[in-house]
């Protein structure tokens, strides 16, 4: 029986193109999820039975109160999948401030808060999932501070794991590369660069539940690579 038959589940940003699939695939697999989105009309389009709640996580005590609604909807909680995020794109001589202070408390502050949360409620043998990304493997000119921020995650995520052991909780890191989600289209500065065609959002989707239920640590761009 797959590990993540009756789990609780919470994914955050679970109306995103990355965050929508993990749900729907970890209800396949049995799971009962709950999802958070900051968007209330997506949330409630959203074509899954489940608790769901809208919060900005970009607040401090946002990821608590989403723990604390999840668990209570479930009697406790396994797994939580962050799957939120930002672009940006452009020189770093363009980059206004506003936009750069949302690339880091969006990708790199959100991480720590679900996390300081996440190691206060989660089951022993849980696990806290992040998407790092490729570019936090390399960056690119032209997207330098949201690499940095994304390189922040996958670099909390290495220590993360450590401190995890001691409550019994994995940690895994995703780098999937560009995937076809449309996230780049809505950047909140700069226009996209031309990319090439990416990865199936439910190829990516599948991955990481199968690392989830696998308990892998680590997800490194190689390991998304397209069977076609």
């Amino acid at each position: 029986m797959p590990r993540l038959s009756g789990s609780s589940v919470l994914v955050l940003g679970a109306t995103g193109g990355i965050g929508g699939p993990i749900a729907q695939l970890a209800v396949d697999r049995g799971a009962r999820v709950a999802m958070v989105g900051r968007d209330v009309h997506k949330l409630e389009a959203l074509p899954l039975n489940g608790p769901r709640r809208a919060l900005d996580l970009r607040r401090p005590e946002a990821a608590t109160e989403a723990f604390s609604f999840a668990a209570e909807a479930h009697g406790g909680l396994d797994v939580v999948v962050n799957a939120t995020g930002v672009v940006a794109f452009g020189p770093v001589s363009e980059l206004g401030v506003d936009s750069l202070e949302e690339l880091f408390l969006t990708n790199s502050f959100i991480p720590v808060f679900v996390a300081k949360a996440a190691l206060n409620v989660l089951n022993p043998g849980g696990t806290i999932v992040n998407i790092s990304g490729v570019i936090a493997e390399q960056n690119l000119p032209g997207m330098a501070a949201y690499g940095a921020s994304k390189a922040a995650v996958r670099a909390f995520d290495e220590a993360l794991q450590r401190e995890a052991r001691r409550a019994k909780i994995n940690v895994l890191d995703a780098r999937p590369g560009h995937t076809e989600t449309g996230f780049a289209s809505r950047s909140i500065s700069g226009e996209s660069p031309q990319f090439p065609v990416g990865l199936d959002p439910w190829h990516v989707a599948t991955v990481i539940v199968d690392a989830i239920e696998a308990d892998i640590k680590d997800l490194p761009s190689s390991a998304f690579a397209s069977a076609d």
